[in-house]
């Protein structure tokens, strides 16, 4: 090792004829610029087999003779404002995306790249969502299931399988599996949340300036501090969930 030049190694690692005993050299080479090659093969190499494994599910489902899978995910069942997001989206079987994963564990910037990535390759998606006087009426967890059935109903071709996140659909017409923190374990659930989260924060950054007093593209509707001091100086607008705490108790006080 210490007859080839940095420029030599990185080849080698560039091209991919990286073996065991190539990978043992280099962690005893004494060069700085050796270790930084070596660990930045093993940042990629790990990369590669989490996204490998990001396709289990869907392996699974296809040799089950389900060639299309859809996943489904929402965004915002917690926040005190707007609406619920539920995305469905059937991928290309074996889709390339890198950084792929649950939308929470992303940067803004690279779910908004994701989201341009998916939305251009996917066979189908789409994206329902529920407004807050519907989670009033029904509560977040049926509205959120409403959603779900909406955003599959919608897909054209319809999937042969459903992979969701957490949620149990057990109305739907073909096979389901709910997968608990499925975001971060099937490709098709963690896209589904990535379409969800980046509709719901586009809207809410639209909806601050219809109503600016509450800071909605700062928080997106969550319960800050700064949104809840807000609703108890400028009362709620149409986008609150009423039937939502602090919300209702605050309502209840006037």
């Amino acid at each position: 090792m210490t007859n080839l030049t940095i420029k030599e190694i990185e080849n080698i690692f560039l091209h991919g004829d990286v073996t065991d005993d190539l990978i043992e050299s280099c962690r005893r080479d004494a060069r700085k610029s050796v270790q930084t090659i070596l660990r930045r093969y093993e940042r990629t190499q790990r990369e590669r087999e989490r996204l490998d494994a990001m396709y289990v599910y869907e392996r699974a489902a296809v040799a089950a003779g389900h060639t299309l899978v859809a996943g489904v995910d929402e965004a915002g069942r917690g926040p005190l404002a707007g609406p619920v997001a539920v995305a469905a989206v059937i991928l290309p079987h074996e889709a390339h995306l890198p950084r792929i994963n649950d939308s929470k564990k992303l940067s803004p910037a690279v779910r908004e790249e994701l989201f341009a990535q998916i939305s251009d390759i996917a066979i189908s998606y789409h994206v329902a969502l529920i407004d807050a006087d519907t989670i009033d009426c029904m509560n977040i967890l049926q509205a959120t299931r409403m959603g779900m059935y909406e955003a599959i109903a919608a897909l054209t071709p319809a999937p042969d399988e459903v992979l969701i996140d957490a949620v149990q659909l057990p109305k739907l017409s073909m096979p389901s599996q709910s997968i608990i923190k499925g975001d971060a374990k099937s490709a098709s659930i963690a896209a589904a949340s990535i379409l969800a989260k980046v509709t719901r924060d586009r809207l809410m950054d639209e909806y601050d300036f219809t109503y600016p007093n509450y800071g909605f593209a700062k928080h997106k509707g969550y319960g800050t501090r700064e949104h809840v001091e807000a609703i108890r100086t400028y009362g709620v607008c149409p986008l609150h969930r009423k039937s939502f705490e602090p919300i209702r108790s605050i309502l209840n006080n006037i």
